[in-house]
């Protein structure tokens, strides 16, 4: 460290930036309309030096904030020389503006103080509805960017302080819920503006001079940082291979394959060996494979690192022009969601051989979006949005956690009061699943599911979901998963939809959508688990008592342990003495639905 940075002063800085990108993320959530925001919390905040170089960020969504670094470098690149104190900036193009896809607008800020330039304030927030072939601009069936909405390079909505009436009209006439669409951009303004003078006032407390060398600083002590634990671990090179199901009626698994090399103190990520991009809306950009990359190295790190863009000069990340973790210009990617989880997982795989202890077996598989559109009764349009999730694989040191965001997301279920106060649809379950989740010493999260009756004449719905043939891996000795379903009118007539079905599905008065998530892998040898635990489950109406025996070898007799019986059972499971129902088919037989044979990876 330079021999001028005081470290006290640095740590003062390193928090007051924090607190800025978090404030920005806090006035969002307060002023935001639409429930993906508000309620799903949707949506990222960063704050960035002079050069663009993130130095903060907000504790939202994961899979936004790695991604800062190309837009703002877009940013500087394209209106760097031209910009004036009032500037504001909006783009969504992942393609040249770099994006990651058009729901997710991009609004920044430049702070100046005495004329000079002194950083940005930047948020990101997926908006409602952007046009588009379907309602929320998320349909998987679309084949190339143009079928998704409004597209929007780098533009100013505000110059010198005025605002661009012209972009906002365009904006406005593109959207299918324009209340809930602008009030969520001027929410993303209003924290601009508050970040702004947060951030023009800690910059003049310490003098541009002063205040740029710390931020420089930040960025080595975070470089340093991570470097030191990345030269903690093992040289060597590891290859982890995850899938997901494919599209439609008849699903084509998509290969996921990512070579983890580490040498001395650098992290080398490689995606070669990926499956090539497809003719719908599931490709990802390479700020999304970046910010997954990124993300995954932190996770699996697990050292307290300033947010700051100095730490990925350790990690290098490299993807196949063409593959679907790097696609050719103009690719369709309003679903890319689901391959970024896909993409974390195969990387926590990857690491599950370098640091064993430290990685828990699959979750469930990152967020499934319904999206029930339409108009009620009296005319007004309705989209109910946002994703559900999630549990948690178990791990070394615990059971995997339920009714938790996936850690790639840190997202929200929009609560059952929302959703019918203000969607004419009624949530007819929202419940744990019972018998999901993959067997272990510690189990899987248990899935959710939840059912959503339309109250309107009629609707449409777009579905992206996955982990039906592809199931969370479990780790150690520990079974895989369970499937997700999408099921249109559960019972003796339901329908059983796709994983991702590649059109929209209608819906008319008084059908129920109900999805099951997919359950976490276990981790270790189910039979090692405490019986306790087992019988805990069972109390808490997780798993049946059929399970507990023929999964776990568990006898229960009046409410307890029989230990005897266990004992014996467990010794007969192990010699393959015993057969009888699995995990999976205790699943499929409390969810009612014929079990088919899965693929795991």
């Amino acid at each position: 460290m330079q021999d001028s940075i005081d470290p006290i002063t640095l740590e003062v800085i390193q928090n007051a930036l924090s607190s800025i990108a978090d404030d920005l993320a806090l006035v969002i959530m307060r002023a935001a309309y639409s429930n993906i925001v508000r309620d799903s919390m949707d949506y990222s905040t960063a704050v960035c030096d002079r050069e663009g170089r993130t130095i903060a960020q907000g504790l939202t969504t994961p899979v936004h904030l790695g991604s800062f670094p190309d837009a703002m470098r877009n940013l500087i690149s394209s209106h760097g020389a031209g910009m004036q104190d009032g500037d504001v900036f909006v783009f969504n193009d992942p393609y040249g503006s770099g994006g990651m896809h058009l729901p997710d607008f991009y609004i920044v800020k430049p702070v100046f103080l005495d004329d000079a330039l002194e950083g940005f304030v930047a948020t990101l927030v997926h908006q409602q509805d952007i046009g588009g072939i379907a309602p929320g601009g998320m349909a998987v069936y679309a084949t190339e960017i143009f079928q998704e909405g409004l597209r929007l390079p780098t533009l100013k909505l505000f110059e010198a302080g005025r605002p661009v009436d012209a972009i906002f009209r365009i904006i406005e006439r593109n959207t299918r819920a324009p209340h809930n669409v602008m009030g969520d951009i001027r929410s993303q303004i209003a924290a601009c503006n508050s970040g702004e003078r947060a951030f023009r006032a800690l910059v003049a407390r310490y003098g541009s001079a002063a205040f740029r060398r710390y931020a420089d600083a930040l960025h080595d002590y975070a470089e340093r940082l991570i470097r030191a634990e990345i030269a903690a671990l093992p040289d060597g090179t590891w290859t982890f291979e995850d899938f997901v199901d494919g599209l439609g009626e008849d699903p084509v698994e998509i290969r996921f394959r990512a070579t983890l090399t580490i040498a001395g103190d650098a992290i080398a990520i490689d995606w070669a060996g990926t499956s090539p991009q497809v003719k719908a809306a599931i490709n990802g950009p390479m700020p999304t494979t970046r910010a997954m990359s990124y993300l995954a190295v932190r996770c699996a790190i697990g050292a307290d690192i300033p947010n700051c863009e100095g730490y990925m000069r350790a990690i290098s990340v490299t993807a196949p022009k063409g593959s679907i973790v790097n696609p050719h210009d103009d690719a369709a990617c309003g679903a890319r969601g689901i391959i970024c989880f896909r993409m974390f997982d195969t990387l926590m795989g990857a690491f599950a051989q370098v640091v064993p202890d430290r990685i828990p077996a699959a979750n469930e598989g990152g967020s499934n979006n319904p999206h029930i559109a339409g108009r009620t009764r009296d005319g007004k349009p309705f989209m109910v949005s946002g994703g559900l999730m999630g549990c948690w694989g178990g791990s070394a040191r615990h059971d995997g956690q339920e009714g938790i965001s996936n850690p790639a997301a840190n997202l929200g279920n929009t609560p059952i009061e929302l959703l019918e106060s203000r969607h004419p649809v009624e949530i007819t379950c929202y419940a744990f699943v019972e018998n999901s989740g993959g067997p272990g010493r510690a189990r899987g999260g248990a899935a959710l599911m939840r059912g959503y009756r339309l109250l309107a004449d009629e609707a449409v719905l777009v579905m992206r979901s996955d982990r039906r043939d592809h199931l969370p891996y479990g780790l150690s000795g520990g079974s895989p998963g369970t499937p997700s379903w999408n099921v249109l009118n559960p019972g003796p007539d339901q329908r059983l939809l796709p994983a991702c079905p590649m059109s929209s599905v209608p819906m008319k008065g008084g059908d129920i959508f109900l999805h099951i998530q997919s359950g976490a892998g276990g981790f270790g040898d189910p039979l090692e688990r405490d019986p306790e635990r087992v019988l805990a489950d069972l109390r808490d109406a997780l798993i049946t008592q059929a399970y507990a025996a023929d999964v776990y070898g568990v006898c229960v007799r009046d409410g307890v342990v029989d230990r005897p019986a266990t004992a014996q059972l467990r010794a007969e499971l192990r010699a393959g003495k015993r057969g009888g129902p699995d995990h999976l088919d205790h699943f499929h037989r409390s969810v009612g639905i014929p079990r088919r044979a899965p693929r795991t990876a």
